[in-house]
């Protein structure tokens, strides 16, 4: 039997790269504000506040590329594109509400326990610890905003 790494099997790969198209706060963004309604391009990059051109471009790609949303052209001049969520991407609307919804709840008890742990450290301890993540963009009302 070859030793390597536990997590290294191919259930734990398809759902790392699950997790990466999913997890990034862009993707997220995006697939809720697609849960409303199919929207434009320009009306998504309007709708979601500090995303650029590209991103949006690439973000919107690889939602497509893994079947959460669809684009449809439409032969006018200029061409309409609509993006629009695929069953497959209505079906992440519950989860990811259900995580920002326990994030919302939460995050006064994880800003505590992140002071308390970082009071008991010291200087060359916390070099070694990651960096705290932004704070989480709360979505209320279809708007986007610092919690």
């Amino acid at each position: 039997m070859k030793r390597g790494n536990i997590h290294d099997t191919p259930g734990c790969k398809a759902v790392s790269g699950v997790l990466q198209r999913i997890g990034d706060k862009w993707s997220v963004l995006i697939v809720t504000r697609l849960g409303a309604r199919p929207m434009r391009f320009n009306e998504l990059k309007k709708e979601i506040t500090g995303i650029s051109q590209r991103m949006l471009t690439l973000t919107l790609r690889g939602l497509e590329r893994d079947g959460l949303v669809t684009r449809t052209v439409f032969p006018t001049i200029p061409p309409r594109v609509d993006y629009e969520l695929t069953a497959l991407g209505r079906s992440l609307l519950a989860p990811v509400s259900a995580l920002g919804d326990w994030a919302l709840k939460n995050i006064g008890r994880i800003d505590a326990a992140r002071t308390k742990f970082d009071a008991s450290v010291t200087p060359k301890e916390s070099s070694k610890i990651p960096a705290t993540p932004p704070r989480p963009i709360r979505i209320a009302n279809g708007s986007a905003r610092p919690a």
